[in-house]
C-alpha cells in the first residue's frame, strides 16, 4: 500500500502531505506513527469503557445495597427537598400509608400528616436552616386505616456534595411500638424488683434456718430461769400461807410456838430470798423478750423505725447467735466500748453483723486456730465495726465480685452468694458503707460503717 501511495502523481491534490518525493522514507514513517497513535487511542478507549462498566456495576451494587437497607428498616424514612416535596421514601412508610413509592415521590410533605398536626415543612425547615436537629417530635401520620399513626420523629438537614443545604431527612418510629417497648421494659423491671425482694426474704429465711439451734439454746436458758423461779415462788407461797393460817389459829397461843413454826418453815429465809427470785424472773423474762424482738426484726420485711440501742450488746448478741449454732466454735475477741449507744435501725445492723460473722465462721471451718476479732471505733459522726478473721483472705481477682449477687466461693449447696450482696445494700440504705480488705498477717476484714445518729 505504501508503494502505491509513493507512486502517485506529484503535485496532485491526492498526494499525501508527507510524501516529499525524496525516497519516500519520511512519508512512510509518518504513516506508521499515525497508525500507532490510533492504536493507542483505541486502547485508551477500551480501558475507559472497561472502567466505566466497572464503576457502573459498583454503582448498581451500591444502589441495590441502599435499597435493601431502606426496605429492611422498620423505622419510617422520608427524604424531602427545601420546597417540602417528597424525594424518597422506604418500605415502612409505604406499609403505613398504603401507597407505593411512585405514588408518594413528588407529593407535598404536608399531605402525609393529619391537619391537626403542625406544619412539618415550616417546623423542619426552621430547624435545619438553624443547623439544629429536631429530636423525638411527635406527629400523626395519615395511615391506611384512616385512624392515623403517631410517630416519634427526628429531622436532620441534608447537603449535596458541595455542602449546600438541599433538603432534610425525617426518620420516625411508631409511638405505639415505643410505648409497648416501654411497657415491656417496665414489666421486666417490676419482675426484677419482685425477684430481688424474694431473694432477700429467701436469704433471711436461710439465715434463720442456720441459726435455729442457737436461738433455741438462747431461749432455753432464760425460760428455765423463769420456770425454776416460779416453782420456788409457788412453794414459798404455800409456806407463807401455812404460816399465816397458823397465826390465825394460834393467835392466842404462846409466842414460842410461833417462833418454832417460823424456824420450821424458814420464813426468814423465804422473805430474804423472795426479792432476788422475783428480780431474776424479771431479768429472764426481759432476755426472752429481747431475743424474740431481735428475731422478729430479723425476719420482718417491713421498714423498721430508728431507735436508740446499745451497739456493743447488739454485736455480742449477733456473734452469739452464729457461734452457738456451730459444732466447733471459733474464738471470738471483742474490742468494743461498753455501753455504746447509737440511733439507727437495729434489725438491719443486726442482720448485717450476723451475715459478716457467719461468713467469717464459714471461712474458718476446719481450722483448729480459728479466731474472729470484732472491734469498733467512732469519730463522733460515724461508727465503724470491723469483723476480722485469720483465714485465707480474699483472692485479688475476687475483690470486684464479692458484693455481687450469687457470687460465692463456697461449695454448691453451702452458699447462695446473697449474704454479702444483701448486707452491702442494707449498709447503703442506712447511709453507711460495707468494705473489705485483706489483713497484713493473713485473713480478711469486713468493715461496716454507719451513722451514729440516723435521723431518717
Amino acid at each position: 500500500m505504501l508503494q502505491g501511495l509513493k507512486g502517485s502523481v506529484p503535485g496532485s491534490a491526492k498526494d499525501p502531505p508527507w510524501d516529499t518525493g525524496a525516497g519516500g522514507e519520511t512519508g512512510e514513517q509518518a504513516w506508521i506513527d499515525v497508525i500507532q497513535k490510533m492504536d493507542q487511542v483505541y486502547t485508551d478507549l477500551v480501558q475507559s469503557q472497561t472502567q466505566l462498566e466497572m464503576q457502573n456495576a459498583r454503582l448498581e451494587e451500591a444502589q441495590a445495597f441502599i435499597g435493601s437497607v431502606l426496605s429492611a428498616m422498620t423505622d419510617v424514612l422520608i427524604v424531602s427537598d427545601l420546597q417540602g416535596r417528597i424525594q424518597q421514601v422506604n418500605r415502612a412508610l409505604e406499609m403505613l400509608t398504603g401507597l407505593a413509592a411512585n405514588k408518594l415521590v413528588g407529593r407535598p410533605l404536608n399531605e402525609l400528616f393529619h391537619s391537626s398536626t403542625f406544619d412539618p415543612v415550616v417546623k423542619f425547615l426552621e430547624k435545619v436552616r438553624l443547623k439544629e436537629h429536631l429530636a423525638d417530635c411527635e406527629i400523626t401520620l395519615a395511615s391506611a386505616d384512616g385512624q392515623g399513626a403517631p410517630l416519634a420523629v427526628n429531622c436532620t438537614p441534608r447537603h449535596d456534595h458541595k455542602g449546600r443545604l438541599v433538603g432534610f431527612v425525617i426518620v420516625g418510629r411508631p409511638v405505639g411500638e415505643l410505648r409497648r417497648a416501654y411497657r415491656e421494659l417496665d414489666d421486666a423491671h417490676q419482675r426484677l424488683t419482685r425477684t430481688q425482694a424474694q431473694l432477700v426474704v429467701s436469704e433471711k429465711m436461710a439465715a434463720l434456718g442456720r441459726l435455729v439451734a442457737g436461738v433455741a439454746h438462747e431461749l432455753n436458758n432464760p425460760i428455765s430461769f423463769v420456770f425454776g423461779n416460779m416453782h420456788a415462788l409457788k412453794r414459798y407461797g404455800t409456806a407463807i400461807k401455812r404460816y399465816l393460817d397458823a397465826c390465825d389459829r394460834l393467835i392466842r397461843a404462846p409466842e414460842p410456838e410461833l417462833q418454832r413454826l417460823r424456824r420450821e418453815l424458814k420464813i426468814d429465809h423465804v422473805l430474804a430470798d423472795i426479792t432476788p427470785l422475783v428480780e431474776g424472773t424479771l431479768e429472764g423474762a426481759e432476755r426472752v423478750s429481747d431475743i424474740v424482738q431481735d428475731l422478729r426484726r430479723f425476719s420482718s420485711n417491713q421498714e423498721e423505725p430508728t431507735e436508740l440501742f446499745d451497739l456493743s450488746r447488739l454485736v455480742r448478741t449477733a456473734a452469739d447467735w452464729v457461734v452457738k449454732a456451730e459444732r466447733v466454735k471459733p474464738t471470738i475477741e471483742f474490742d468494743l466500748a461498753e455501753p455504746f449507744e447509737i440511733a439507727s435501725r437495729r434489725g438491719a445492723i443486726h442482720q448485717i453483723l450476723v451475715n459478716l460473722v457467719q461468713n467469717a465462721v464459714d471461712v474458718l471451718a476446719g481450722r483448729s486456730d480459728a479466731r474472729i476479732r470484732i472491734s469498733g471505733e467512732t469519730d463522733g459522726r460515724l461508727v465503724a465495726i470491723a469483723v476480722a478473721d485469720n483465714g485465707t483472705g480474699i483472692k485479688p481477682e475476687h475483690f470486684d465480685k464479692i458484693f455481687e449477687p450469687f457470687f460465692t466461693t463456697k461449695p454448691i449447696g453451702r452458699g447462695t452468694g446473697l449474704g454479702l450482696y444483701i448486707s452491702y445494700g442494707m449498709a447503703l440504705k442506712l447511709g453507711g458503707n460495707l468494705t473489705a480488705a485483706n489483713n497484713a498477717d493473713g485473713g480478711a476484714t469486713f468493715i461496716l460503717t454507719v451513722p451514729v445518729n440516723d435521723s431518717l
